[in-house]
């Protein structure tokens, strides 16, 4: 009879053991929902090679289209699609997105970062003054008598898209989005990879944003970092080694 009961005993240990393995497992599950935030002079259209390989492998992809009307307007519009997740989310962003991301970040259902070719603002810092630290090589960049940016379709191609195909770069000029200039002086609150993983990916033939500039902030931020040799719009011209950045993102914030 003690027999009996000591078994018993064991088994249910055993059961339970392996129910709190299960359950590990279960919180340690890769995320799987994507966000992606594109920048300035871009729309989310940009992100579709990027999509197509996180999708075949398994993701859940939602591109944000900010009206890039105002840095509250795509915060807003950011934070939307976040919380219309199902579960945790890797929040991705582009240039300018990575301002908003750093922002949006705080929202407790975003369990981690990724950079690419993007600023990492600090707190009450804007990518203005990031970029007055270490200017870039590009002077593309004009502004129209109502206070919105856009690139000089003369210096597009080289200046942003370098790598890109001429005829794809020419159509991306000739469909950029304007945005407000005040959004380029907002400073950040909160900066979000503070207390979430972060990963980034430098351009190292970047002309919109110094590469310089980008180690420094990949840096001061302790993201997990790789560079490629890429224009400012890695994320057309790398879409493979950004996915990739991407999943390991996924894989290290899991849940």
């Amino acid at each position: 009879m003690k027999a009996t009961s000591r078994i018993t005993r064991i088994a249910a240990a055993l059961a339970l053991s392996f129910a709190a393995l299960g359950s590990h497992a279960a919180t340690t599950a890769p995320v799987k929902n994507i966000v992606l935030v594109h920048g300035f002079f871009a729309d989310g259209s940009g992100w579709q090679a990027v999509s197509k390989i996180l999708t075949r492998d398994g993701y859940k992809v939602s591109v944000v289209q900010e009206p890039e009307t105002s840095f509250a307007d795509d915060v807003k519009a950011t934070t939307r699609v976040v919380d219309a997740q199902d579960g945790p989310s890797i929040l991705v962003g582009h240039s300018y997105g990575g301002v908003v991301v750093t922002e949006v970040g705080n929202d407790p259902k975003v369990a981690g970062l990724v950079y690419i070719a993007a600023f990492q603002p600090d707190a009450g810092e804007s990518p203005m003054d990031l970029t007055r630290k270490m200017p870039p090589a590009t002077r593309a960049i004009k502004a129209t008598a109502d206070g919105y940016l856009y690139l000089d379709q003369a210096m597009f191609h080289a200046d942003f898209a370098a790598d890109v195909p001429a005829p794809e770069a020419k159509f991306m000029a000739l469909s950029q989005v304007m945005p407000a200039a005040q959004s380029f002086g907002v400073p950040i609150n909160s900066p979000a990879w503070k207390t979430k993983p972060s990963w980034a990916m430098v351009a190292t033939a970047d002309r919109a944003i110094n590469p310089d500039l980008e180690r420094f902030m990949t840096k001061r931020a302790g993201s997990t970092t790789v560079e490629v040799n890429s224009s400012h719009v890695a994320y057309i011209s790398h879409p493979v080694e950004v996915a990739k950045l991407i999943e390991q993102a996924a894989a290290g914030s899991s849940r």
